[in-house]
């Protein structure tokens, strides 16, 4: 993701994101420390292809990325460490992180002092992070690498990701159920699109951001994971322009956006904190010229759907979709 977000890091790091929470296996949380159901040892194969063993499943995990903070919080295991917690805070809802857990830095340069204090036995993080980081790691720790997102593939990666965290802790059955959720409400809500005469309708995810006067939009284009949930129930990205292959990611400005002429279109965006298209470009005259703007079909999310996490964040998303081709 380094290629994609390297734009944005000087903003709020906005990756590289519904209004109710998608239930969360019923199970009590591993909190730190906590001895897992089984004590076997346990071997994985992580994104580089690289087998880490571990001699039980792991219970103190720190997570590095907010994607996999996601996912081991919804499997019912707390992190004792994790980075940037106040910005997962504000970008994450699906799944909350408790008071206890430790911010160990940010994610683009966490602290190996801070990783290293907690005593952690596994540690999640992704590749396009420094990779002279892992080796300092893995001095003292255990590491799993993610990829963090493949454009070919971004569901069947999403659930393998998934898989793999809950492996190394200890929690497949938790995994099991948290899939057969989202299975279930991906097809519920292709199901609500489709009786509301939506499906095959044309759809634009974006976020943005400001530096100076000039505004950069990113486009969610075929293959980002959004985009992929959006097809999934249902609809078709109207954006064709070019993405990065690995997150399906595209950068443009107003300008750029004149292609998309369809009257069908409903733009999504996601703006927790600073919101470009409501304020930003609100006297703009090539904005205010747009289809979609023209006939007020521009959707903000709800704050804290995560546009890169796991099944609830995806489950949330669609949630939103659903609302706007419903209401």
């Amino acid at each position: 993701m380094r290629s994609a977000l390297t734009a944005i890091a000087a903003i709020v790091v906005l990756a590289a994101c519904g209004t109710t929470e998608a239930p969360v296996p019923e199970q009590a949380p591993t909190g730190a420390g906590t001895a897992s159901a089984t004590a076997a040892p346990v071997t994985v194969t992580d994104g580089r292809g690289k087998e880490v063993k571990l001699d039980r499943p792991a219970t103190r995990v720190v997570s590095l990325e907010w994607g996999e903070t996601e996912m081991l919080t919804s499997l019912g295991v707390m992190p004792v460490g994790a980075a940037d917690v106040k910005g997962y805070t504000t970008w994450v809802s699906a799944a909350k992180l408790d008071p206890s857990v430790k911010d160990v830095g940010t994610r683009q340069e966490p602290s190996v002092d801070s990783i290293s204090a907690l005593q952690p036995d596994l540690v999640l993080m992704e590749a396009e992070r420094d990779a002279p980081l892992v080796a300092q790691l893995e001095k003292f720790v255990p590491v799993l690498v993610f990829t963090g997102s493949d454009a070919t593939r971004n569901l069947d990666r999403m659930r393998e990701d998934l898989n793999l965290i809950a492996t190394a802790v200890g929690k497949t059955d938790a995994a099991a159920k948290l899939l057969t959720a989202f299975d279930a409400a991906m097809a519920d809500s292709k199901q609500k699109i489709a009786a509301a005469g939506a499906a095959g309708k044309p759809f634009v995810m974006a976020d943005g951001w400001k530096q100076g006067s000039t505004i950069s939009i990113r486009l969610f284009g075929k293959g980002a994971l959004v985009s992929d949930v959006a097809e999934l129930v249902g609809l078709k990205n109207a954006w064709t322009g070019k993405v990065d292959k690995a997150w399906g990611l595209g950068t443009t400005d107003v300008e750029g956006l004149t292609g998309l002429k369809d009257p069908d279109i409903r733009l999504f965006y996601n703006a927790p904190e600073d919101d470009v298209f409501a304020d930003g470009l609100a006297g703009n005259a090539i904005w205010k010229s747009l289809p979609f703007v023209e006939k007020q079909q521009v959707t903000k999310l709800p704050n804290g759907i995560w546009t890169f996490g796991g099944p609830l964040s995806c489950q949330q998303y669609a949630e939103a979709l659903v609302k706007a081709y419903t209401a």
